[in-house]
């Protein structure tokens, strides 16, 4: 009886929403083509990030937000680490190294390192009460330290800061959101559907302070306060910075691939090492990174096409869905 061909090794570098799509998709097209291990810095299966707020105000538990568990990781022959950044991939000898010292061989890697959370680069933002909104540990931060109440400020008045302001305000905290714009989610609404907005989630208690410049945070060994770059200045037991995002494209750049705002990828999501692929937020395609879901989830598509090897020099359909979409 001849010998089965051992399969190949897919590595991915992520257990977020992008990086695990593409393994559903993959899984679809062929599912006993790779021998697959996730690494993944948190230490939950993966989870729907969009559902972060509700577990903050209180009206849903982090189990209820889980996408894939780890019976489905298991159901799948998957391998999957958690609490195991990876922090360097060698590409000479074809493995991947974890904080613990772990080492993984592949044959194919796929990069879904997410984004990182931006802080505003005013002094005090290294201060202990300062806080990101990113992910679940930082609900898991941001719920412990409401229980104590007291003065929480936002700063950023977008979708995410508009959302941690309603889950603190739902803790009891006193929230006041401060943003550089006339109204809040300007990107998204006009002034009309802006001050409605705003009249709306005062009558719940949050205060809006608009067209206020933040200079600095104030305190010694914690937060106490914000200030302004007027000179005046208010309360603040926390503060909550949700400014934008910036791709986690470290580990590509020590990897020696090409990056700029994030890992640079073609129109198949392949890296400038044809072995690497990379999806989701991390991902640089024609000079625009990504935030939303939908592309994201497009981008997963693709590229699991090409990891399953079904267009090779047969099509070009998932190039041109990638650059219609991206």
């Amino acid at each position: 009886m001849a010998k089965k061909a051992a399969r190949a090794r897919l590595v991915v570098i992520g257990n977020g929403m992008a990086g695990i799509r593409t393994i559903e998709e993959l899984l679809k097209m062929a599912p006993d083509l790779y021998e697959i291990t996730v690494f993944g810095d948190e230490p939950h299966p993966n989870y729907n990030r969009i559902l972060l707020t509700p577990v903050l105000a209180g009206e849903m538990r982090l189990e209820e937000t889980i996408l894939n568990d780890r019976d489905w990781y298991a159901e799948h022959g998957i391998t999957l680490h958690v609490r195991s950044p990876v922090v360097h991939i060698d590409r000479v000898r074809r493995r991947v190294i974890t904080a613990s010292g772990m080492h993984a061989p592949y044959d194919r890697i796929l990069i879904a390192t997410g984004a990182a959370a931006a802080l505003a680069p005013i002094p005090g933002n290294d201060l202990p009460g300062v806080y990101s909104y990113r992910d679940m540990r930082d609900v898991e931060a941001l719920t412990k330290v409401s229980a104590e109440g007291g003065e929480a400020v936002i700063i950023g008045a977008g979708l995410l800061g508009l959302e941690v302001a309603h889950g603190l305000n739902a803790r009891g905290m006193r929230v006041t959101v401060v943003h550089r714009r006339a109204w809040p989610l300007d990107k998204q609404l006009d002034a009309r559907g802006g001050a409605m907005l705003q009249r709306a989630m005062e009558a719940r208690g949050i205060r809006f302070l608009m067209e206020r410049e933040s200079a600095a945070v104030l305190g010694k060994d914690h937060v106490e306060g914000l200030q302004f770059q007027d000179g005046s200045s208010i309360p603040a037991r926390i503060v909550v910075m949700t400014v934008g995002i910036r791709p986690r494209i470290a580990l590509a750049q020590a990897a020696g691939l090409a990056c700029e705002q994030g890992i640079l990828v073609n129109d198949t999501l392949q890296t400038y090492d044809p072995r690497i692929y990379a999806v989701g937020e991390c991902v640089q395609h024609r000079g625009l990174t990504y935030g939303l879901v939908a592309p994201l989830f497009e981008q997963a598509k693709v590229a699991a096409e090409l990891c399953s090897n079904l267009v090779y020099g047969r099509s070009t359909t998932s190039l041109r869905r990638v650059a219609h979409c991206c």
